[in-house]
């Protein structure tokens, strides 16, 4: 896959980004070296790996799930919203 302008142009407009023009050669090079990286896996025969294979044997070690409640956590979150009341965000109606 080649990364330029026009692949560019359209990831921004996915993303809702927008890519500086003093940016745009740097983004595009950064982006094929990926892609380049990416084709390069797609390259390997893994056809005789098994698909649960795993670097490792133990299972995922699992913790026992405790309920708590902390009133200064949502304290501490609430306190970096423009607006918040009664433990609650306040946001801007978007549906009318």
């Amino acid at each position: 896959m080649q990364v330029d302008d026009t692949l560019l142009t359209r990831l921004e407009k996915l993303s809702y980004l927008h890519v500086s023009d003093d940016k745009r050669e740097e983004i595009i090079s950064q982006l094929s070296e990926i892609v380049s990286f990416v084709e390069n896996l797609s390259e390997l025969d893994t056809s005789e790996v098994d698909s649960t294979f795993a670097m490792d044997d133990r299972a995922t070690p699992l913790r026992e799930d405790i309920p708590q409640c902390d009133i200064t956590i949502s304290q501490e979150i609430l306190k970096h919203a423009p607006k918040s009341a009664d433990d609650f965000f306040i946001v801007p109606k978007i549906i009318e």
